[in-house]
């Protein structure tokens, strides 16, 4: 097991994630980040060796600590719908945080490096790529619990199924950055997000699935 960062480390981190998911890596400079974490540039160069190894690890940094919390609404023993209502609670949760801190919505920071970065350079596509597919595999695994329920058709691609949901999500994290308004998020993207997963739920147990 690696080594916990420095608080040095850790200053840099935390600042480099936060500033370009609030604004966007072509925005955000070495010195932006140095002076806003408190750090010299020449400390910045210890552990880093350009802005774009920096974003890297932010990456990483940010994934570690999202992983325990999917880990927890996605656990086998929670009922699947509730998996996917309680991640949507856990988005709209951080982004409201968000918006309340920075005012504004900063929607997926992920999306915000990789839609800037990913055709740019192939090690950044690629460890957004495989952060997409962790997340989906999550998804698989309830949706493959979701048709052992009878819950949904049992003919159900749960490998598409899986990226339409990552796609509908990330795109209205997106809408909403663009909107700076969580109002689709906090009333209508559960109920939507049944219909898009085709779960066989009443109009009044879709009407309940708001935050």
């Amino acid at each position: 097991m690696g080594r916990p960062p420095t608080n040095t480390k850790l200053r840099l981190l935390e600042t480099a994630h936060e500033l370009i998911w609030r604004n966007s890596y072509g925005a955000v400079s070495v010195d932006g980040i140095c002076e806003k974490a408190n750090v010299k540039k020449g400390s910045f160069y210890h552990y880093f060796p350009s802005k774009a190894d920096l974003a890297m690890a932010s990456i990483d940094w940010w994934m570690t600590n999202t992983i325990p919390f999917l880990d927890d609404i996605f656990s086998p023993s929670r009922h699947p719908i509730d998996r996917f209502t309680l991640l949507i609670d856990f988005i709209y949760e951080k982004q409201e945080d968000m918006r309340i801190e920075f005012g504004q919505v900063c929607g997926c920071p992920f999306i915000t490096i990789g839609s800037e970065l990913a055709a740019q350079d192939e090690i950044i596509g690629a460890k957004i790529s495989a952060i997409t597919q962790q997340k989906m595999t999550y998804y698989q695994n309830a949706l493959r619990d979701m048709i052992a329920m009878g819950l949904i058709d049992e003919k159900t691609n749960v490998e598409l199924k899986a990226e339409e949901i990552y796609a509908f999500i990330t795109g209205n994290m997106m809408l909403a950055r663009i909107k700076n308004d969580l109002k689709f998020m906090k009333t209508s993207l559960k109920p939507s997000l049944m219909n898009l997963i085709g779960v066989n739920l009443s109009a009044e147990d879709l009407k309940k699935l708001t935050i």
